[in-house]
């Protein structure tokens, strides 16, 4: 097998461009086991494996992928699983502390970062591409129209740096949009201060209206709360791009 066919359904880009694809590995801090999501032909695996700080393994849902891998790179067997990164029971395979790095799907990037997000006392470090807007929108500050639920939740427990910009023509086929590399790195956050479960509801409810006040979507939580008394607070009346990680454990606080 020469090289593997992109496939539209699984959002396919194969990265081509070698530099930018050092550059990703070169922002891995390193010295953790490391999984790599979506290795495709290996343009990251082949600079992965030339880190003696990282212990790689590798999922891959593509059996196509696969069977490049396996042909074109030694010492696969034992490190590359077949399957679906989104159904992987993570903590069986790595029982301690591990990094996640990847050219991650457009199609699934955001379910990988929630994924990330339900694993984060595990994951001190992620590198990722994905698409720009995405990056933008994880790493953006409160205030910016782009700000939104994964912002929140992802900054609740991670710093996220933005690294650098990747454009359409690094990758075959090229995809409509430009790419981004971002680095997020687990803060020192243990604890919310607020109950998290309903940390993650106040969010996603703010967001799901977000042009609108916050007492217009969180009064039928309040209410079912028996917590109507607070929705004539100030914060109510604040649009939730306006608010910050501390500012919605404030609010999620004022529900409970």
């Amino acid at each position: 097998m020469t090289e593997v066919r992109a496939k539209k359904a699984l959002g396919q880009h194969f990265l081509t461009d070698q530099k930018v694809a050092k550059a990703i590995v070169d922002a891995l801090h390193g010295g953790l086991p490391t999984l790599e999501v979506g290795p495709g032909m290996g343009v990251l695996t082949q600079y992965l494996l030339e880190r003696e700080d990282i212990d790689l393994r590798l999922i891959e849902i593509d059996s196509e992928s696969v069977e490049y891998l396996l042909t074109h790179f030694q010492g696969m067997q034992g490190r590359l699983m077949e399957g679906d990164f989104l159904r992987l029971k993570l903590e069986k395979l790595f029982p301690e502390k591990f990094a996640i790095i990847g050219n991650f799907p457009y199609n699934i990037s955001s379910q990988i970062f929630f994924k990330v997000l339900d694993y984060k006392d595990s994951i001190p470090e992620v590198v990722g591409m994905v698409q720009k807007e995405v990056a933008e929108r994880i790493a953006e500050k409160p205030g910016s129209k782009t700000y939104g639920i994964l912002s929140v939740l992802l900054q609740a427990w991670y710093d996220i740096e933005y690294l650098f910009t990747v454009g359409s023509g690094c990758f075959a086929p090229p995809p409509k949009v430009e790419s981004a590399v971002i680095r997020l790195t687990r803060n020192s956050r243990t604890d919310l201060g607020c109950d998290e479960a309903l940390f993650k509801t106040v969010v996603k409810t703010a967001f799901g209206q977000r042009r609108k006040m916050m007492r217009n979507p969180l009064k039928p939580l309040a209410l079912a709360r028996g917590k109507a008394d607070v929705l004539s607070q100030d914060i109510f009346s604040q649009r939730p791009e306006q608010l910050s990680v501390e500012d919605f454990v404030a609010l999620t606080n004022l529900l409970d």
